[in-house]
């Protein structure tokens, strides 16, 4: 998912994309502008194991936790 410039969110997209994808989901980068990071997620779908699926609160929080980390200059995250 080579969709931005800055590596650190580069790398936590790339990153949290693995987990997602694992459950059919995926994560779409919508733009980084004036501190704010805008991401869409698009849940996955798993009928044999349905809470395998992570939630949007869990992959916001994997967010969250890595652009502390990885990329402190972003100070908002909306993930949609």
């Amino acid at each position: 998912m080579a969709v931005n410039t800055d590596p650190g969110i580069q790398m936590i997209l790339d990153n949290v994309q693995v987990v997602v994808a694992s459950e059919g989901g995926s994560l779409e980068f919508i733009e980084l502008r004036d501190g704010r990071l805008t991401v869409k997620y698009h849940k996955g779908v798993n009928e044999e194991c349905p809470e395998c699926v992570p939630d949007h609160e869990l992959v916001e929080q994997m967010f969250q936790t890595s652009l502390k980390t990885y990329a402190p200059h972003v100070r908002d995250l909306e993930l949609l």
